[in-house]
C-alpha cells in the first residue's frame, strides 16, 4: 500500500492523459507515472539502457490546475542519463523518467512517438469523389528562344507563351523564381512547365509559383484539419484528386491545456505562451507533412497548395494570432474571412511558391472546421432540415437548410474525450469503447480498443495481454452511463440508486454517494456519482445549444443529424439518444460523418468554386452567441435529466424500451436539489 499523500508531497500532472497525483521528493517519474497508470513505456528495468521512458517537462504557470512547473523542478541529468545521451543520444528537452526525480510541482509532456500505447487518432480521408478545379495548375508551354531582333526579356517571353497557349493575360510571378527563370529555360531547352496559382476568377490575378525544366506532371496540395485534440492531414493529388497519404497526431497543445478555454488562460499567463502554442502546432504539422510525405513517395518541393481548418482558437494560433480576446465577450475574432497566404508565412517546409488558404470563420467559437463540416454535408443545399454537431471540448453546432442556417457552440468541456472522468482517458489500445449491462443482474460486459471480443468471451485475456484494460474512453463513458440508465442503475435525474446494493455486489457506496464497478482489477475501474455529473453537465450543455438553435428555427424536430469528428464517428446513435446528447429523431436518420471538417478542407482544396461556396454561405449563417441568451439556462436545467426534463423522445421510445421514471433523493446515496443548484451554477461559470 502507497502512503497517503500529504500536504508537502508534489503535484505532478502528466499530459495528454491529464492525470494526476502528488508524490514526494526524489520520486521517479516513471514510479509516479506507473502509481497513476500512466503508460510509459520501459523495457530495461530502470538502467537507463533503453531509452523508451522518454518525457519532457513543460514550463510555465497552468492556472487551470494550479501548477506551476519549472525546469529545476525535476532532478539534473545523471550520470546514467549523461551515459545514455552520449552512446545513443537523446533530443533536445527530453529526459528518462526512470533516473529523473521530483524536486518540486511538474507538468510531464509523454511525447506520443514515445508511446507504444498511444491515442488512437482515427481521421481517415472519406471515399467522396470531388470534381476538380484547383487554384493551383500545371501548364506546359515552349518558349521562343531569345532574338537580337526582338529584345524581350526570358520571363516575358515566358508569359507571353502562357497567355497564348493557356489564356493568361496578366500573369504575375513571384519573386523566388526571378533569378531562376533563365537556368531553368535553358535546362529544358525552351520547353519548361509552371505552376500557375489563379484561386478567384473575379479577383486575384494569376500568378506563377513554380517552374520546371521540361513535362512536369505531379503536383499535390495538403488538406489539415487543426483539432484542439488532434491534427489529421491528407496529401492529395492536384491532378487525380487522390488522397495519396493521410496522418493524424495528437495536438501538442494539449499539454498547455485540455480545453480550450485553459490555452488562452496559458497564453494570459505566460508571457511566451502564444509562441509557444504557435511554435508547437506549426511543429507538428511539418512533422505530418514530412510523414504523408514520405509515406506518398513524394518530394515535399512538389506540394504547391494547402487548406486548413480548425475552431477559432486553433485558426488564431496556427496563424500567430493571440486567441485572448477569444476568452470573453464579445469573442471577437482578428479575422473571419478566409485566409490567403504563402505556406512559407507559416514556417511549412514546402515549395517556395506553395500557397496557403484557411477556411473563414462562422462566429468567435464556431470556426473553419464548422465551415469545412458544412461544406462537406451541404445543409445549404437541400430542404430538409439537418442538424451537424461536431462533439469535441467546445461542440459546433449547425442547424438549417437552404432557406436558413444557424450556429452556435457549446462548451462541453472536455468530459467525453476521457478527461475529467475517474476513469477516463483518451482513445488508446486498452480503452474501453463499448459496454452492454444486463437488465436483471446488472453484470456489466465490454470490449476494449484493439481487441473485437467481448469481456466474457473466450481468448478475451489473451486478446488484450499486450494492452491490458487501461480504462474508459469518449464513446464507452457515453455507452456505459446510458447503459445504467436503462438498467435503472440511475435515475432520471442522474442519481445512482444505492439501494440497488442489496441485489449487486457491483453497487459501491462511497460517503454519501454511490458507485458502479465496471471493472474488478488492475486498474479497477469504477463509474462514480461525480463522473455521471461531469457527462450529464457536457451533453445539457450540447442539447441546451441544440435547443436554441431550435428555437431560433422555429422547429421542434429535425428530419437528419450528422456526428462530424473522429470522436462522433465512434458513438452510437442510440445510446446518444437515450443519454440525451441529441434531440429526438428517427435513428436511421442520425450517422457520423467521420472527419467531414477534413473532407470540406479536401473539397476547398480541389475545387476553388468550394471556397466561394462556403464563403458566401458563412456571410448568410446567422451567429447565435450561448452565453447571451437568457433561455440557454433553461434548457440546460431541463438537459441535466436522462434524456431530458421535458422534451419527449417518442421516435426513440419505438425503437428501445425506456426504464420507468424514477427520480431518486438524498436517501437513495443522491445529493438533491443543493447538489443540483451547485452543477448550475458550475454551467453558468463555464458560459
Amino acid at each position: 500500500m502507497n502512503a497517503p499523500p500529504t500536504i508537502t508531497d508534489h503535484l505532478v500532472l502528466f499530459m495528454p492523459s491529464g492525470k494526476r497525483g502528488r508524490f514526494p521528493k526524489g520520486t521517479t517519474v516513471l514510479d509516479a507515472a506507473r502509481q497513476l497508470g500512466v503508460y510509459v513505456e520501459s523495457v530495461c528495468g530502470g538502467r537507463a539502457t533503453c531509452g523508451r521512458c522518454q518525457i519532457e517537462v513543460q514550463e510555465g504557470h497552468f492556472a487551470k490546475h494550479k501548477i506551476s512547473s519549472r525546469a529545476d523542478h525535476i532532478s539534473p541529468v545523471g550520470a546514467k542519463e549523461a551515459r545514455y545521451a552520449e552512446k545513443r543520444s537523446l533530443p533536445a528537452g527530453r529526459r528518462l523518467s526512470c533516473s529523473a526525480t521530483i524536486q518540486g510541482d511538474l507538468v510531464i509532456d509523454v511525447p506520443q512517438d514515445a508511446v507504444v500505447n498511444a491515442q488512437v487518432v482515427r481521421k481517415d480521408a472519406g471515399e467522396r469523389l470531388i470534381e476538380r478545379y484547383p487554384a493551383v495548375q500545371l501548364c506546359y508551354v515552349e518558349v521562343d528562344e531569345p532574338d537580337m531582333h526582338k529584345p524581350l526579356g526570358d520571363l516575358d517571353r515566358l508569359k507571353a507563351a502562357l497567355s497564348r497557349e493557356w489564356g493568361f493575360a496578366h500573369l504575375e510571378v513571384d519573386t523566388h523564381l526571378l533569378a531562376l527563370v533563365q537556368p531553368i529555360l535553358r535546362e529544358g531547352r525552351w520547353a519548361v512547365t509552371a505552376a500557375i496559382h489563379h484561386d478567384d476568377d473575379a479577383g486575384d490575378a494569376a500568378r506563377i509559383i513554380a517552374l520546371w525544366p521540361g513535362l512536369k506532371n505531379e503536383a499535390y496540395g495538403i488538406a489539415c484539419d487543426i483539432g484542439s485534440t488532434t491534427i489529421a492531414m491528407h496529401l492529395v493529388s492536384l491532378l487525380s484528386g487522390r488522397v495519396v497519404a493521410s496522418a493524424g497526431a495528437s495536438n501538442p497543445q494539449i499539454r498547455f491545456g485540455e480545453d480550450l478555454m485553459s490555452r488562452v488562460s496559458y497564453v494570459m499567463m505566460n508571457p511566451d505562451g502564444r509562441q509557444a502554442m504557435t511554435r508547437a502546432v506549426r511543429q507538428e504539422v511539418t512533422r505530418l507533412i514530412d510523414k504523408v510525405a514520405a509515406e506518398g513517395g513524394i518530394d515535399r518541393a512538389d506540394i504547391l497548395d494547402s487548406v486548413f481548418v480548425g475552431n477559432p482558437i486553433m485558426h488564431h494560433l496556427f496563424l500567430g494570432i493571440d486567441p485572448t480576446e477569444l476568452g470573453g465577450a464579445p469573442f471577437a475574432l482578428a479575422v473571419s474571412g478566409a485566409v490567403k497566404a504563402r505556406a512559407s508565412d507559416m514556417r511549412l517546409n514546402l515549395n517556395p511558391g506553395a500557397r496557403l488558404y484557411m477556411l473563414p470563420c462562422i462566429a468567435g467559437h464556431v470556426g473553419a472546421d464548422a465551415a469545412a463540416v458544412t461544406l462537406s454535408e451541404g445543409p445549404h443545399r437541400q430542404d430538409e432540415m439537418m442538424l451537424i454537431v461536431d462533439v469535441g471540448t467546445n461542440a459546433e453546432i449547425v442547424l438549417g437548410n437552404r432557406s436558413r442556417l444557424v450556429a452556435a457552440s457549446s462548451p462541453t468541456g472536455p468530459a467525453f474525450e476521457g478527461a475529467e472522468i475517474s476513469c477516463g482517458q483518451r482513445a488508446a489500445p486498452g480503452a474501453i469503447e463499448r459496454v452492454r449491462i444486463d437488465r436483471e443482474t446488472l453484470e456489466p460486459r465490454f470490449r476494449v480498443i484493439g481487441s473485437t471480443l467481448w469481456s466474457d468471451e473466450p481468448g478475451f485475456a489473451e486478446a488484450v495481454g499486450t494492452t491490458g484494460v487501461t480504462g474508459i474512453c469518449g464513446s464507452g463513458i457515453i455507452e456505459v452511463i446510458a447503459e445504467m440508465y436503462l438498467s435503472g442503475i440511475i435515475s432520471e435525474d442522474g442519481v445512482i440508486d444505492g439501494t440497488l446494493a442489496q441485489k449487486s455486489p457491483r453497487i459501491l457506496a462511497e460517503g454519501r454517494t454511490y458507485s458502479y464497478l465496471l471493472r474488478d482489477g488492475e486498474p479497477r475501474i469504477t463509474i462514480t456519482q461525480n463522473d455521471v455529473r461531469a457527462i450529464q453537465l457536457a451533453k445539457a450543455a450540447l442539447y441546451a445549444g441544440i435547443r436554441l438553435l431550435m428555437e431560433k428555427q422555429g422547429v421542434e424536430t429535425v428530419d437528419a443529424i450528422r456526428f462530424a469528428g473522429a470522436f462522433g464517428s465512434f458513438i452510437d446513435p442510440t445510446y446518444a439518444m437515450v443519454l440525451g446528447l441529441i434531440p429526438d429523431c428517427e435513428l436511421e436518420k442520425v450517422s457520423a460523418v467521420g472527419n467531414a471538417a477534413g473532407t470540406g478542407a479536401r473539397m476547398a482544396l480541389l475545387n476553388r468554386n468550394h471556397r466561394r461556396e462556403i464563403e458566401e454561405t458563412v456571410r448568410r449563417i446567422e451567429k447565435v452567441e450561448t452565453a447571451l441568451e437568457p433561455r440557454f439556462q433553461e434548457h440546460f436545467v431541463h438537459a441535466m435529466a436522462l434524456p431530458n426534463k421535458l422534451d419527449p423522445f417518442p421516435r426513440l421510445a419505438r425503437q428501445i424500451t425506456l426504464p420507468p421514471r424514477k427520480v431518486l433523493g438524498g436517501d437513495a446515496g443522491a445529493e438533491g436539489p443543493r447538489r443540483r443548484s451547485r452543477e448550475e451554477r458550475a454551467a453558468r461559470r463555464r458560459r
